[in-house]
């Protein structure tokens, strides 16, 4: 099924035209939700929400067919750190919000 994610991963399209993707899903009467219709589960699309920085990871994810989740977690002790604490409560809040924070 073509979508979004699908579309990046093939290079047919750009991260930076999610925005086109999401208007045509606002201009068509779907049936699919507009996670579906980018190619994202609900979590992915939640942390794309979230900070919109982490859609090279989503898209990430889906290339090496790997859950968001560990990566996410991964990314966390990484940004723990890092020079940005920002970032690192930014993802924890994520993982609790989506209770993955153990």
């Amino acid at each position: 099924m073509s979508n979004f994610i699908n579309n990046c991963i093939l290079g047919v399209s750009l991260m930076s035209e999610i925005d086109d993707y999401i208007e045509l899903w606002h201009e068509n009467d779907s049936d699919v939700t507009l996670h579906e219709f980018l190619g994202m589960s609900k979590k992915e699309y939640a942390l794309f929400v979230e900070d919109e920085a982490y859609l090279g990871s989503i898209i990430s994810a889906h290339k090496n067919k790997v859950d968001i989740v560990p990566l996410m977690k991964e990314q966390l002790k990484m940004a723990a750190r890092s020079d940005d604490p920002k970032k690192a409560r930014q993802l924890q809040q994520w993982l609790e919000n989506e209770k993955l924070w153990e």
